[in-house]
C-alpha cells in the first residue's frame, strides 16, 4: 500500500519547523533517521555501521568525507569496542599479574605456568560457548572473563600451596594428590558453590544482560572449579615441579 501526498500548501512557520531539522537548503545538507531496534537478536551494531558507510559510498555515490554515520547506536557501539580492546588488554596484564604473583610466592616458573591455565581455560570455555549460543558482548557479559580469573586464581594458590606442604612430608606426588583432594578439595567445592549460588541469584532479574551476566559467571566458576581439581594436579603430576 502506497501513501503519496502530491501538493499541500502549508504555513511558513509550520515549513520550516517541519523541514529545517532534517534538510539545510543553504549548506546543501540532509539529515536522515532510522530505527534499529536495539535488543534484536541477530542485531550485529559493527556490522551495520559498516555496512551503511560502505553502502552510502559504493552503491549511492557519496564521497567518504560528505558523509556522516552517527547517534545513538554509533556511541554504543564506539563504547563497546573500547570495552572489547580493554578487555583483551585488562587480561594479558592480568595474567602477566597472575605469573608474578606465582612466580614471587612459590618462586618456580613451571608452578607459575601451571596456575594461571586453568584460570586461562575457564574463561575461554565460557567465552566460546557465549559466542556458540549467540550470546553478545554489552556492558555486563564483556567483564564475565575478567571476574572469573580473579576470582578462580584464589582456587590454584591454594591447591599448589597445600599440595607443595603435603608433598614435602611425602615425597610422593601420587599420595599427595589424594591427601589434597580428600582436604582442600572439600574446601575448593564449598567456596565454589557459595559463589555459583550467589551469582545464579541474579536469574531472578527483569533485565536480560544481567540474567546472562549471573549465569555465565556461574558456569565459568563451576568450569574453573572441574579445572582445578583435574587439571591443575594432573599438570603437577606430570611435570613434578617440586621433585
Amino acid at each position: 500500500m502506497e501513501l503519496a501526498i502530491l501538493y499541500t500548501k502549508f504555513p511558513i512557520e509550520v515549513r520550516e519547523s517541519l523541514i529545517d531539522p532534517y534538510i539545510s537548503i543553504e549548506n546543501n545538507e540532509a539529515r536522515i533517521f532510522a530505527r534499529v531496534l536495539d535488543s534484536h537478536e541477530g542485531l550485529r551494531r559493527n556490522e551495520l555501521i559498516e555496512t551503511v558507510r560502505r553502502d552510502l559510498e559504493e552503491k549511492l555515490g557519496f564521497e567518504k568525507q560528505d558523509v556522516t554515520v552517527s547517534g545513538l547506536i554509533v556511541l554504543y557501539n564506539n563504547m563497546l569496542q573500547s570495552l572489547f580492546d580493554s578487555q583483551i588488554k585488562t587480561i594479558g596484564v592480568v595474567m602477566l599479574g597472575i605469573a608474578i604473583m606465582f612466580l614471587i610466592l612459590f618462586r618456580s616458573l613451571t608452578l607459575a605456568i601451571i596456575g594461571m591455565l586453568p584460570n586461562l581455560l575457564s574463561a575461554g570455555v565460557v567465552l566460546s560457548v557465549m559466542g556458540w549460543v549467540g550470546v553478545p558482548l554489552d556492558m555486563m557479559t564483556i567483564t564475565i572473563a575478567a571476574i572469573t580469573i580473579g576470582i578462580a586464581v584464589d582456587d590454584g594458590i591454594h591447591y599448589i600451596y597445600r599440595f607443595k606442604e603435603e608433598f614435602s612430608r611425602t615425597n610422593d606426588y601420587i599420595g599427595t594428590l589424594h591427601a589434597c583432594h580428600s582436604s582442600i578439595g572439600g574446601a575448593m567445592v564449598y567456596t565454589t558453590v557459595t559463589i555459583i549460588i550467589g551469582f545464579s541469584i541474579l536469574v531472578f532479574s527483569n533485565f536480560v544482560p544481567t540474567i546472562s551476566f549471573g549465569v555465565f559467571v556461574a558456569l565459568a566458576m563451576l568450569i574453573a572449579l572441574l579445572a582445578s581439581l583435574t587439571v591443575l594436579p594432573m599438570l603437577i603430576v606430570l611435570w613434578k615441579p617440586f621433585s
